[in-house]
């Protein structure tokens, strides 16, 4: 009796390549990716992608027309995004979705559904999808590092919300998430080899100095635009972090509804009990094929601790000491 194994995401495939991406994709750098080693990583402006997912990165860099009023969650992977996604839905659509109420799309969708991805979703679809059914303020997310963001959103005043985590954590939720979509014939990945490629900054977005400096650098010359957070401090302080949040995107809590509680009952229904333990994430896909249930882990902060040796933590420790030395950014 065949076992199934799992299908490679469609962001990996290198098919359907347009020639634009195909010529640019000659003259880039690579090394091979984590979930096997006939998968390929792509330096682009300094930063690391897959073919597809970089034809999709070129297509929003073209295409994506940012408005003043557009709002994106930028997130280095592995760092929390779906619950970041969940919170700022529940929290723009208040007035739409009480949090409490049995038909929330939370209930029904994963976050990533009702806060698509721009490059590796939109347009990776479409080179130049319509976005005219996006109500105002349009809510999108991304994993672009600052410098590739397309030229519109630099120049537009939308609002940008930065989250990233220990980089010991995402490491440890990258390996176990890579594991997910390997081939039972290969194995799990050997967690000191690609330890040895996150370290070197080799990893899907990486290096995952590079993207946070970019924007911890943005969010000290620009704090109107840019909120930079990190998952830890999410964690320790939702309440106030969800205030905080609210304030910036320029949707504050009213007294009424401090007094009922609107700030715990978002909370509630974006935690990771609840959302893990939804149908929708624990049976649904994506349109992209990856499992919806391979977004919920642990959700726990310091899970490194279980995994990592003595040697491991202190070479992480001194690269993050070395690169992040001078800018103030510290976990």
């Amino acid at each position: 009796m065949q076992t199934s194994q799992p299908s490679m995401p469609k962001y990996i495939k290198e098919d359907e390549l347009s020639q634009e991406c195909k010529s640019l994709l000659s003259t880039l750098s690579t090394e091979s990716g984590w979930v096997s080693s006939a998968t390929t990583l792509y330096n682009y402006q300094g930063f690391w992608h897959h073919a597809r997912q970089l034809q999709g990165v070129l297509s929003c860099q073209k295409h994506f027309q940012a408005q003043d009023t557009d709002i994106l969650l930028v997130t280095t992977p592995k760092s929390g995004t779906t619950w970041l996604k969940a919170i700022l839905f529940s929290l723009l659509n208040r007035t739409r979705f009480q949090p409490t109420q049995d038909d929330h799309p939370l209930l029904s969708n994963n976050p990533h559904t009702l806060e698509p991805f721009l490059e590796p979703s939109l347009y990776l679809k479409d080179e130049n999808p319509d976005l005219s059914s996006f109500a105002s303020p349009r809510l999108f997310s991304t994993h672009l590092p600052y410098i590739s963001l397309p030229k519109s959103v630099q120049d537009s005043k939308c609002k940008l919300v930065y989250l990233c985590r220990n980089p010991k954590d995402i490491f440890i939720s990258f390996w176990a998430y890579t594991n997910k979509f390997r081939l039972q014939d290969v194995g799990t990945n050997s967690l000191e080899e690609v330890f040895k490629k996150f370290c070197e900054g080799v990893s899907l977005y990486g290096p995952f100095w590079d993207h946070m400096l970019g924007y911890w650098h943005e969010s000290l010359k620009n704090p109107e635009n840019v909120y930079f957070l990190t998952y830890e401090e999410m964690k320790e302080q939702p309440d106030l972090h969800l205030r905080k949040l609210a304030d910036f995107l320029g949707c504050p809590f009213s007294p009424k509804e401090v007094k009922e509680n609107m700030v715990d009952a978002i909370l509630k229904i974006c935690s990771f009990d609840n959302m893990s333990n939804l149908k929708v994430n624990k049976e649904g896909k994506l349109p992209s094929g990856i499992n919806n249930s391979a977004f919920f882990r642990k959700g726990e902060v310091g899970d490194w601790k279980n995994y990592l040796t003595t040697e491991m933590v202190e070479r992480l420790d001194k690269i993050c000491e070395e690169k992040l030395d001078g800018s103030g950014l510290k976990f």
